[in-house]
């Protein structure tokens, strides 16, 4: 089956059209982005809203970060089989379904049904980048790729303000219904506007590996977000790290020897592949690093010599910024992209990410300190986000970009997923008394600071060992990608 879209073989079906396509997309993945932080104002509350202990209420949180890990792998390979817009509908559906359950709950089950529910939209935004590439002209794809990928930066920076607000004046379950209304607007819009792809590969689902990647997933990440409730030496935490080895190794054997595998190791092994996704989870690692100081620090009491005492409405207030710094920048990381090859534009951005940890290590007195920070950050981040969609498209044809850029996006996550869990026992053992309780000390974030900016310096050497890129994939729709294909060989 050939890969290449051919649009005249349907008749009546209307040409895509880039300028709805792109904020149709772009609006599609803030959505989803600001799911992620929704809960976050009412974590505390949680097991007072559920009855439950905290420990149960904290699935709340993990059930969305489970089903997100199974189910990006998996929609991106159905988006490349039975058509991108299609599950991209399927994914927003599920978020619309999941805030419906969430905010009919009042128990901890279907709290965790529907946050589950909502994880499994998470691969909206590999799956609009894999539709860009399909649908759109060439010169539009490097600057539309880089603007989808910062969606996710800008939903998470907007997400905890608007959460803290509508958590501080509303009942709590009108965050769900809010996040239901989003998603209907984002689901209505995509069917409207967004085209079918019609580059597919056809074939079977490789369910036996789609099993086997979810059991292997999921043992990795409970162990690292359970951990430290659990204990990192406990059986069950070590026990959970030895099936997730097992798993994912007897997985790829697995994968290597069926004809239509859920992830194509070799295309996977190639470099340019391979490096990036390291790459990434060192870039993921250091992009969360900021999420989990820098409110924490706005919020301590100023009694206690280092916190600033603000709401947290003021504290994603002073987050904000970094997401419209990530948007703003999209068409400059596209530039650079284009330009240079987006290994450059990898390497700077990682760059920009360390400078800002260095100097929120050293500023941290004011509010305008953190401001200044976080949107240095930002750019970074927006410049790193722009660049890994362009490398993974520049070195698999275009019958594998859904799969592709879904396997990279997981492996951001997984770096954030390690950033949590290192920043909280790097801040559970460096501890200082305030009144009868134990407080996260100020050397402790600034160690974890430290550690996002050495994170992005790990990925800054990693995408120096980025190859340069031979010979073109399978063409997108308008021939070879600028900032994929045929710029990558300008590295």
């Amino acid at each position: 089956m050939s890969d290449t879209p051919d649009r005249s073989a349907v008749a009546g079906t209307a040409p895509p059209k880039p300028a709805a396509v792109v904020p149709v997309l772009a609006f599609a993945g803030i959505v989803v982005s600001l799911m992620q932080t929704l809960v976050i104002p009412i974590v505390g509350q949680l097991p007072q809203y559920l009855n439950a202990s905290a420990s149960d209420a904290a699935w709340a949180v993990t059930a969305t970060l489970l089903a997100a890990a199974v189910a990006t792998p998996v929609m991106g390979r159905l988006g490349d089989m039975y058509g991108k817009r299609r599950m991209l509908l399927v994914s927003m559906t599920m978020l619309v379904v999941g805030s419906v359950v969430a905010g009919l709950s009042d128990s901890l089950v279907p709290m965790i049904v529907g946050r589950a529910l909502q994880g499994l939209s998470s691969g909206v935004i590999p799956l609009g980048i894999s539709i860009l590439r399909d649908e759109l002209p060439a010169e539009r794809l490097g600057s539309a790729t880089a603007v989808i990928s910062a969606s996710l930066g800008v939903g998470g920076a907007l997400g905890l303000p608007t959460a803290a607000l509508i958590a501080d004046n509303f009942d709590w379950h009108a965050l769900f219904w809010t996040s239901a209304a989003l998603g209907v607007v984002a689901l209505v819009l995509v069917a409207a506007l967004v085209p079918e792809s019609k580059v597919r590969t056809g074939g079977r689902f490789d369910v036996v590996g789609a099993a086997g990647m979810a059991t292997g997933l999921i043992c990795l990440l409970l162990a690292i977000s359970k951990g430290a409730d659990w204990g990192w030496a406990s059986g069950t935490t070590l026990g959970l790290f030895a099936a997730a080895a097992v798993v994912l190794v007897v997985w790829g054997f697995f994968e290597l020897r069926v004809d239509q595998p859920l992830v194509d190791l070799r295309s996977t092994a190639r470099p340019q592949v391979l490096v990036t996704n390291l790459a990434s989870v060192a870039i993921g690692f250091a992009m969360f690093s900021m999420s989990l100081v820098i409110p924490q620090l706005l919020q301590l009491p100023e009694r206690t010599g280092y916190g600033l005492g603000q709401s947290l409405l003021s504290a994603g207030l002073v987050m904000a910024p970094s997401g419209l710094v990530m948007m703003a920048l999209a068409p400059v990381s596209a530039l650079v992209s284009r330009a240079k090859g987006p290994k450059v534009t990898l390497m700077t951005g990682a760059l920009v990410v360390a400078a800002g940890y260095g100097l929120n290590v050293l500023l941290m007195d004011e509010v305008w300190h953190f401001v200044l920070a976080s949107c240095v950050i930002g750019a970074g981040i927006g410049f790193t986000y722009g660049a890994m969609p362009a490398l993974i498209m520049g070195a698999v044809p275009a019958s594998e970009t859904g799969a592709a850029n879904s396997l990279n996006t997981l492996m951001r996550s997984i770096g954030t997923s390690v950033a949590s869990a290192v920043a909280g026992v790097v801040l559970a053992q460096m501890t200082t008394r305030f009144g009868p309780y134990a407080l996260p000390s100020e050397d402790g974030f600034r160690t974890v600071l430290a550690l996002g900016a050495a994170a992005a310096l790990i990925g800054f050497a990693i995408a120096a060992f980025i190859p340069r890129q031979r010979a073109a994939a399978t063409p997108a729709a308008g021939g070879d990608v600028p900032g994929t294909v045929a710029e990558a060989s300008k590295v």
